[in-house]
């Protein structure tokens, strides 16, 4: 299942997006993963092992090592993590992910990348629930205590973070041993000081 994201320069129109599921699939626990950047996800593996075979996800791995977040991730969560691609960083101000990356950066990073984390495991079709239950929006506290909304723009999953930025679930439901990953076009930002 593919749901688009929207984010800084991306319009609605150059994301293609794809039917929302009525409801889940009778056999979802054994369905194949949806391959990410072309690579197999295996739901045997964690969030890191998964992201670290993406060859679309090099640039969140990158952060999330500089983060120290490499054990937290492989951890047995579970989490909900929304994983920004290798084009969503490169769609940040020119020189942001450089500054970031830099040891001097490891607490601004940290919320970044923990903004993007969601305690528990939420699949495509429980987001879609939440977002009808909320009348047309969900609120998700991210591991970093701020808020993400979540909302649908046509038949798109878009989440909007504290700025007003805004990002479209690309690759739904790429389900780990420790939780489940939904790849999104854009990096999401919290408040920051």
């Amino acid at each position: 299942m593919i749901l688009p994201i929207l984010f800084l320069m991306t319009t609605p129109a150059e994301i293609q997006a794809a039917p929302t599921p009525a409801s889940p699939p009778p056999a979802a626990a054994t369905a194949p993963n949806p391959k990410v950047g072309g690579a197999d996800m295996l739901a045997t593996k964690t969030v890191v092992e998964n992201a670290s075979a993406a060859p679309n996800l090099t640039t969140l791995v990158t952060a999330v090592k500089a983060a120290g977040l490499v054990e937290t991730l492989s951890g047995p969560g579970p989490f909900t993590v929304f994983a920004p691609t290798n084009d969503a960083f490169s769609r940040l101000a020119p020189g942001t992910v450089d500054t970031l990356l830099k040891p001097e950066s490891k607490p601004t990073l940290t919320k970044v990348l923990t903004y993007h984390v969601v305690p528990g495991a939420i699949s495509g079709t429980q987001l879609l629930e939440q977002i009808k239950t909320g009348g047309g929006k969900a609120t998700l506290t991210t591991v970093a205590g701020d808020p993400l909304t979540a909302e649908l723009d046509g038949k798109a999953i878009k989440l909007t973070d504290a700025n007003g930025n805004m990002a479209f679930v690309e690759v739904a439901d790429v389900r780990q041993s420790n939780g489940v990953v939904h790849v999104i076009n854009g990096v999401l930002l919290p408040k920051l000081p």
